[in-house]
């Protein structure tokens, strides 16, 4: 993915925020606050915040790697791995959650390059067989994603989708788009439109729950939403 170097600044500065808030947001929960349920499916908050800092180490090393001209899988041991670290992790006290979610954030901000150097942002990746620009964009996903994720239940403290700027709306509308169904096979039919607010919009593309309705035209006649597609990965993991 082509990425502009203003769009590489952005990212690296709006991840970092996501992260931070939810740093702090997680920061005054009581210890045990990791065994309530999250919004997603079958994980508690614990197994979200255990994730977060999981996936942020794991694109932390494939910049560290980088930067020496190597490559390394983003996890020890494949999906059985990330997934066996995700349930280790998922038990940590509130306390040890924000531990290492700062860790991971302090290895992040060490391992990027700076955002001018392009040629350090096109060195190749084993993250999706890509290259860093493209580790950076899944980690700015990863962070304000997962920050809604792991605060819904928080109420004054939940970050919301309105977290979600123009620039970061836009590229996970991009990124997300081959999740709808194209034109239709034999026709003239025009791909579907998602219909709502931005926001809404961007949060259904996430497999999420909007807060208003979305809807779906094509050729400017209302349709039926569409069933999603697989997350666009070589190995999409479910959450």
């Amino acid at each position: 993915m082509a990425v502009s170097i203003p769009d590489l600044t952005h990212a690296t500065r709006d991840a970092d925020a996501a992260l931070g808030a939810l740093i702090d947001a997680v920061r005054p929960l009581p210890a045990d606050a990791g065994s309530a349920p999250s919004s997603l499916p079958g994980w508690t908050l614990g197994h979200v915040l255990a994730h977060v800092a999981n996936v942020a180490a794991a694109l932390a090393r494939q910049a560290e790697y980088a930067a020496r001209g190597e490559k390394v899988a983003p996890y020890d041991g494949g999906k059985a791995g990330r997934d066996a670290a995700i349930e280790a992790g998922s038990v940590r006290t509130t306390a040890e959650h924000v531990e290492a979610l700062t860790a991971a954030r302090g290895r992040l901000a060490a391992a990027w390059p700076d955002p001018a150097d392009r040629d350090a942002w096109s060195a190749p990746v084993a993250y999706r067989d890509g290259v860093l620009a493209d580790a950076l964009l899944a980690w700015w996903r990863e962070a304000r994603i997962h920050a809604v994720d792991a605060t819904a239940g928080l109420g004054d403290r939940a970050i919301g989708y309105d977290s979600w700027d123009d620039a970061f709306r836009a590229h996970l509308r991009d990124f997300l788009a081959v999740r709808l169904p194209g034109p239709q096979d034999g026709g003239d039919a025009a791909a579907v439109e998602l219909v709502g607010d931005p926001h809404d919009v961007a949060a259904w593309l996430a497999g999420r729950e909007p807060r208003g309705a979305v809807s779906a035209a094509r050729d400017g006649v209302a349709v039926p939403l569409p069933e999603l597609g697989p997350w666009p990965s070589a190995a999409a993991p479910t959450r």
